[in-house]
């Protein structure tokens, strides 16, 4: 198959890369997992037996109302957390092969969907944010939009800098959730290529 290349000829890529079909379920549970990947997982209570402090019975048991043994207990302010958070790792086993289908899957929706868009280059060799607006008007996106470089200049990164929801990455950044995302993807015919190496 072929893609739309602006300004240029269009450029021959992998039917199995950007023409697959769309697999719902598996792109959902590799966004989830990528997600919870990221969790830092180090929430931490104390439990009523972690808490320093007497044990002591602070009032007899009967002619007093409600039964209590200590200030420890979970009603009291100050006491112990009732199955109390422990620090834990979230993370989701995902295989690569089934990470790298999930990818392709995106990649080939979003081409179907008109949300994916190839460039030569973006031109941009100043870090101005006024060159990077005028190059956003000219290819048309808007929105959230993520430019893909095979390897994103510091200029380019700082002319992206100031302009709200958009993202600047190199091939090797790419992710499901930055992907999934975006309501237009940017790619240079460079960083296709590359996405076709990685994911043939």
């Amino acid at each position: 198959m072929e893609l739309n290349v602006i300004g240029a000829k269009p450029l021959s890529v992998s039917d199995e890369v950007f023409g697959g079909e769309f697999k719902q379920a598996l792109v959902h549970q590799v966004v989830v997992a990528y997600q919870a990947g990221g969790r830092a997982g180090t929430k931490a209570q104390l439990s009523r037996g972690e808490l320093s402090g007497t044990t002591k019975k602070f009032k007899k048991q009967k002619g007093g109302g409600a039964r209590h043994g200590d200030y420890r207990a979970p009603i009291f302010v100050g006491g112990g957390v009732t199955f109390a958070a422990k620090p834990r790792n979230y993370e989701q086993k995902v295989n690569r092969k089934a990470y790298r289908v999930a990818i392709r899957s995106i990649l080939a929706e979003l081409n179907r969907q008109g949300r994916l868009k190839v460039v030569e280059g973006f031109g941009i060799e100043a870090p101005k944010t006024k060159a990077m607006v005028a190059k956003l008007a000219e290819l048309q996106v808007s929105g959230r939009v993520l430019l893909v470089s095979e390897d994103a200049s510091e200029a380019l990164y700082l002319a992206a800098r100031n302009i709200p929801y958009l993202h600047v990455v190199d091939v090797m950044a790419l992710n499901p959730v930055n992907l999934v995302g975006s309501d237009h993807i940017v790619l240079t015919v460079d960083a296709v290529k590359k996405i076709e190496e990685w994911l043939a």
